[in-house]
């Protein structure tokens, strides 16, 4: 009888502990199958990368605090790694996904990541982050719901719907980078797909019969969300919906002022969220639209992703031209008044109660300034290299947060010139040293002709200013220091600048680098390492029992295919807590 009572006082424990261990933060699960199929989005057999056979990959759907693991078992024929565009990792680089944190998968080998969407809300994508591959595919979006106790800034949509658009290539990621390699540009792309689809046939002689195109189903009266990121190579595109108003809500994690557009200029990276009201008359369809910017259209005039907006009363197919886009072919200062519109919300509450401008980023001191110029690629030691200050960087054998995890030396230096370089442009593995809990303000300066975008993995970052010609001390004097949107990718006009501000809050390792992948591949990145001083890893989490070895620590790593184990390990954690929790409610019974 002792024992009995033991044993049920041991059981009621288990239980209460797994509780607690799921109640607080549910975790979910995917498991993600990334592999080469065949498709033919412009008319035309290509092989692309896809995710559990489709392509673009599964949306995945969460909650603010929920955990989140991705078993990825990685069947291409070449290393792999999936990184996930501004969900922050806080605490956590570890799984951030790039080669300065992760060794890459091998082929044949799996890898589980698992990570806290912690304090974050909106809206996102996740792709392949090596050697293009972006380039074939293997993106999918990421919402960020907010929690039951705080609402969003407007009515709940009666239906939410993740929009990929991005320019593409009928050459895969592989013939690609054999471009790059031979010292040559990608050239035009092919086109523009919508969701994985090409365009409608708005135009016999532009578009050709058969390409499979995407219609979105909508029911007249309603108010639907629109998750909108530009996923493609280098192409910023315009995006805009004939006959209706898009009234932007959210960037990227932050809630913005409300205001209409009839079109926005979306740059590789960026992630925006519309809310699209159904009031027009549904005549006929009307045309869903992605065009290229600040390119000679008449050369163009191919790249052009044409969708449907379908309403359930349409009394027809659409027809006749396209909405046009901006007339402003060779002037591009409406599209950075566009730009500069784009404001914080600052009395909406994101993923805490409190509200977004509680934060007064305008009153912090900044503790170091860092001027990272873009030039047109140069050659380095026979090859065409891209630079950011006159370095190119070079992707350790050892990733940098694994050196620093086993204090090996040498693998990169912690020299990134907080001015752009004088004199001949360098190869290095140059890192930003970074102070934590100090606050950075980064100029971005594009001395280029191409518009760039750029991203910083582990933040979200303030942009308080942007505008042509040089960068200088007396441009501080344009500063917004109240509603400046906070967000991870921001563009960079051609013979002009960006300013962003970033709180250095999150211990780790973090990627800077060119969103467009040509920039991306030729070396135009770095890391900021940021490291608390304090011997405590509550502001870091430790080294998972998962982790990947390469480089210098290859022999760390078991030499097995580990598919199978790690695949149990999801699978098997599901199933224990499923048995747990019916132990728990038969106890009452048998006691």
């Amino acid at each position: 009888m002792a024992f009995k009572s033991f044993f049920t006082l041991f059981l009621i424990h288990i239980c209460l502990f797994a509780s607690l261990s799921y109640a607080e933060d549910p975790s979910f699960y995917h498991e993600f199958e990334v592999s080469y199929i065949t498709a033919s989005p412009l008319g035309v057999p290509q092989q692309v990368i896809a995710i559990n056979g489709e392509f673009p990959g599964p949306v995945i759907n969460v909650t603010t605090n929920n955990n989140v693991v991705v078993n990825v078992r990685n069947k291409l024929d070449e290393n792999l790694l999936l990184t996930w565009a501004g969900v922050q990792q806080r605490r956590s680089s570890w799984q951030d996904g790039v080669l300065g944190t992760n060794c890459p998968i091998p082929p044949k080998w799996n890898w589980t990541y698992n990570f806290q969407v912690k304090d974050q809300i909106g809206s996102f994508f996740y792709f392949p982050s090596l050697n293009l591959q972006r380039a074939s595919g293997g993106f999918g979006g990421f919402i960020i719901n907010n929690r039951a106790v705080i609402s969003i800034p407007f009515a709940t949509p009666d239906g939410d719907i993740t929009i990929l658009i991005g320019d593409w290539y009928t050459r895969n990621h592989t013939a690609l980078r054999k471009t790059l390699d031979a010292g040559k540009g990608l050239g035009i792309p092919d086109g523009v797909l919508i969701n994985g689809k090409g365009p409608y046939q708005y135009n016999t002689t532009l578009v050709p019969d058969g390409i499979d195109y995407e219609t979105i189903d909508v029911h007249p009266g309603k108010t639907y969300r629109l998750r909108v990121h530009n996923v493609g190579v280098s192409t910023t595109l315009n995006f805009r919906i004939q006959n209706h108003n898009l009234l932007l809500a959210e960037s990227e994690g932050s809630y913005t002022v409300q205001q209409n557009y009839t079109s926005l200029d979306i740059h590789v990276g960026q992630s925006y969220s519309f809310l699209l009201t159904t009031d027009q008359n549904a005549s006929s369809d009307y045309y869903i639209v992605a065009s290229a910017r600040f390119v000679n259209e008449s050369h163009w005039q191919k790249v052009t992703g044409v969708g449907i907006l379908h309403y359930s009363n349409s009394k027809g197919k659409a027809a006749g031209p396209l909405p046009p886009p901006p007339s402003d072919e060779f002037d591009k200062t409406f599209s950075m008044n566009q730009a500069r519109s784009i404001r914080w919300n600052v009395s909406a509450s994101g993923a805490r109660p409190n509200p977004q401008g509680s934060f007064r980023y305008g009153s912090i001191n900044v503790t170091d300034v860092y001027v990272l110029k873009n030039k047109p690629p140069v050659m380095i030691n026979g090859k065409r290299r891209a630079t950011l200050s006159g370095n190119s960087f070079v992707n350790p054998a050892t990733p940098i947060r694994l050196a620093d995890q086993y204090k090996l030396k040498g693998v990169y230096k912690l020299d990134f010139p907080k001015r752009p370089l004088t004199g001949a442009p360098r190869m290095e593995t140059s890192v930003i040293n970074g102070t934590f809990r100090g606050f950075i303000e980064i100029i971005l300066q594009n001395n280029d002709t191409k518009m760039q975008s750029y991203h910083v993995d582990g933040y979200a970052f303030f942009v308080v200013g942007m505008d042509y010609g040089d960068w200088t001390e007396n441009s501080r004097g344009t500063y917004n220091k109240w509603d400046g949107i906070a967000r991870s990718t921001i563009q960079v006009y051609p013979g002009a600048w960006t300013a962003i501000l970033i709180s250095l809050d999150n211990v780790g390792v973090w990627n800077i680098r060119a969103e467009n992948l040509d920039s991306w591949y030729l070396g135009q990145e770095t890391y900021i390492k940021v490291v608390n001083p304090e011997p405590t890893n509550k502001t870091e989490l430790p080294i998972p029992d998962n982790a990947l070895f390469c480089g210098a620590l290859s022999k760390l790593q078991k030499p097995e295919d580990i598919s199978s184990e790690a695949s149990l390990t999801v699978g098997q954690s599901k199933v224990l807590f499923t048995l747990l929790m019916i132990i728990c409610t038969l106890i009452p019974i048998f006691h």
